[in-house]
């Protein structure tokens, strides 16, 4: 089975460098443009389903990638980063810097937050409950987070050497009954490279 994992377009709070975790905010114009530029690569593949976060951002990002009857779910919802909710990135990097690099690599917590772990446990139970039903092409809709939580889990990738998901971008990896996991593609946009995307 293939995952087609998607990231949600910039949202407001990207567009302003703020960490949003599991607070619910919509697109920003951008990223109604960027799911829109995505929506004939999705179309062309013809996912077998759909299962998506239930945050505003990623629902706007289906409905523009003209998914239907998605099966939503809060366990796909970014990672709970805590009392930095809401807090621009250049503050808490100000205020302390080897935090929010610890968190970037999965090794910090945000006060009030939640653990690498513990989300990475949480998203993959999604993907084990949808392989129970295998079919070609399964269209994950959600955050940087998640995807970077799977690619940790099936190909061992940690996310201190994953640069972060691109909004509106596509990832794909496929699933084997009795091989390895394999990586087929990162962070595709068909209308640039992005190399800067925000957390």
């Amino acid at each position: 089975m293939r995952l087609l994992l998607v990231r949600h377009g910039q949202s407001e709070w990207n567009a302003a460098r703020r960490l949003q975790g599991q607070a619910d905010i919509g697109l920003s114009e951008l990223g109604r443009a960027q799911a829109d530029m995505l929506r004939p690569v999705i179309e062309a593949i013809t996912p077998c389903r759909v299962v998506s976060s239930d945050l505003k951002r990623v629902r706007e990002t289906g409905d523009r990638l003209g998914v239907s009857a998605p099966r939503l779910t809060q366990d796909l919802r970014e990672i709970d980063v805590g009392d930095w909710t809401g807090r621009a990135i250049e503050d808490i990097q100000a205020n302390d810097d080897e935090a929010y690099q610890g968190w970037r690599a999965g090794t910090h917590v945000p006060p009030g937050g939640e653990s690498w772990a513990s989300f990475t446990d949480r998203v993959t139970a999604v993907i084990e409950q949808e392989c129970r039903t295998p079919c070609r092409d399964l269209l994950v809709v959600c955050h940087g987070g998640v995807i970077r939580a799977l690619l940790q889990r099936y190909i061992g990738l940690h996310p201190s050497h994953i640069i972060p998901v691109a909004p509106a971008s596509l990832s794909a990896l496929r699933l084997g009954k009795d091989t390895s996991a394999r990586l087929e593609l990162f962070n595709y946009r068909p209308d640039n490279l992005d190399f800067g995307a925000p957390d």
